[in-house]
């Protein structure tokens, strides 16, 4: 069950979300009620309503929802919190600046998940610095590359450098062995930030010509830790290089924080 500023959710509420799309959310894997990076979460909540409302967001009261959400829960669980505001008119969006925030939970699956096959594709999210609920260009890039026969996409922009994925951020293992990370209009996602504060790293432009000297690249959120990129495009990468194994035991070793 989903809820509304810690009440069940009534579906009335739901309906602006619905027909407008507009709000902004983060996603967080809880394990035995500790989230990795949890602190970096509710700044992200906090700086997006902002951007998004115009409105402050106190991110205790979040982190009250989010526990009371999660219950007695002792196993894994991936929680997603979307901030909207149900009075949104989508002729005045400027007097939408009353947030309130919708707490769902799934289950969470094991990982490390299997390899991912990208397919390259020319796109740019929308306010790329925002974790918006405007989700319909990336799904869509998704379920194209899909049908084509790949797992996901992965974007690049008109300046031919890679970016992100429709959900996650990339990373690359280099000719050398060193991890780099795209320089581009991206996400900061919190995985990959906790990543970067764990593992040595070069943030820099990489152009999608550059792609087949890479030995490795992995995919990067909450809800799949780090996971092995196999191909991209005709190019195949090593799903099993050992900075792969680094940089997940790396992460799994960050110590998650108490709701």
């Amino acid at each position: 069950m989903a809820l509304l500023n810690g009440h069940p959710a009534d579906p009335d509420a739901l309906r602006t979300l619905a027909l407008t799309n507009y709000g902004h959310f983060t996603t967080m894997r809880v394990d035995g009620r500790r989230v990795r990076g949890l602190s970096r979460h509710l700044e992200r909540l906090v700086r997006d309503c902002r951007t998004v409302f115009g409105a402050e967001l106190d991110p205790a009261t979040v982190r009250g929802y989010v526990s009371e959400a999660v219950g007695d829960r002792t196993g894994a669980c991936v929680v997603r919190v979307t901030v909207l505001d149900p009075g949104l008119d989508i002729g005045r969006p400027a007097a939408a600046d009353d947030p309130h925030v919708l707490v769902g939970v799934r289950p969470a699956a094991p990982l490390p998940l299997p390899p991912l096959r990208v397919a390259t594709v020319r796109h740019q999210r929308e306010v790329a610095s925002v974790k918006h609920t405007g989700l319909f260009g990336s799904l869509y890039q998704r379920r194209a590359a899909q049908r084509a026969g790949s797992d996901d996409a992965l974007f690049v922009g008109p300046d031919g450098l890679v970016s992100e994925g429709p959900t996650w951020n990339v990373g690359f293992v280099a000719a050398d062995g060193g991890v780099v990370w795209p320089r581009a209009d991206v996400l900061p996602g919190v995985t990959m930030g906790l990543l970067r504060d764990a593992h040595g790293h070069l943030v820099a432009p990489v152009a999608i010509d550059q792609l087949p000297s890479m030995q490795a690249a992995f995919a990067t959120n909450t809800a799949i830790g780090v996971r092995a990129i196999g191909a991209v495009d005709d190019i195949r990468l090593d799903a099993a290089h050992p900075v792969l194994v680094t940089l997940r035991e790396r992460y799994e070793a960050v110590r998650g924080e108490r709701l």
